[in-house]
């Protein structure tokens, strides 16, 4: 008898940790470089997260070099400074406020959803920001995969970002992350997670 059912693989117990439950966010990274095709990697895998009507808004900005830190460090805030500037690797993602433009080629199909989004700047900002940082949330899971630690850090100044990096005022910060191995006592101590009874219901 056939079935209709299609199994998937499933991730081993170790491949489950380095994702979610045993992954960290890093406070501190040794000096061991990052180097560009491990950057490449983090996007190759990170592209495959859903998003409304394929539409993909997430930028991001790769500052590797001294150069690029030392314009980044100064919009961060004071407790995430020594941080990013330890990082070998830092991304800066952002959304694209005009993603729309690219729809006819990633939704060939409905090419006319560019100009619905070009003729609701409400929708086009929550769709925007929805799925850019559904996008970042993978992103992550992509620089834990690749044995790298990331910190996601949510303290910078926005404006002062968007100001130096996007000038013409296209893309808008949403998130740092730091990238690389992690350094001497890098980890704070784990903290508690929600019970599923006070996150969890069924019907």
């Amino acid at each position: 008898m056939s079935s209709d059912v299609q199994t998937r693989p499933e991730l081993d117990e170790a491949g489950r940790a380095l994702l979610f439950s045993e992954a960290r966010t890093a406070n501190s990274f040794a000096s061991t470089p990052v180097t560009d095709e491990e950057l490449a990697q983090i996007w190759d895998l990170a592209k495959w997260a859903p998003t409304a009507a394929n539409t993909q808004p997430l930028r991001i900005v790769f500052a590797r070099t001294d150069e690029g830190r030392a314009r980044l460090l100064p919009h961060m805030s004071e407790g995430n400074k020594a941080k990013t500037e330890s990082a070998p690797a830092v991304a800066i993602l952002a959304v694209d406020t005009q993603f729309h433009d690219h729809i006819p080629a990633l939704l060939p199909f409905r090419p006319e959803l560019r100009d619905v989004f070009a003729g609701d700047a409400t929708m086009r900002e929550r769709t925007g920001d929805f799925n850019g940082a559904l996008q970042a949330g993978y992103f992550i899971l992509a620089v834990r995969s690749l044995g790298l630690a990331a910190g996601p850090m949510a303290g910078f100044d926005a404006a002062g970002i968007d100001a130096e990096f996007f000038p013409d005022g296209r893309f808008r910060s949403i998130l740092v992350v730091n990238i690389g191995h992690p350094g001497e006592n890098p980890w704070f101590d784990r903290l508690p997670r929600l019970d599923p009874a006070d996150t969890l219901s069924w019907v």
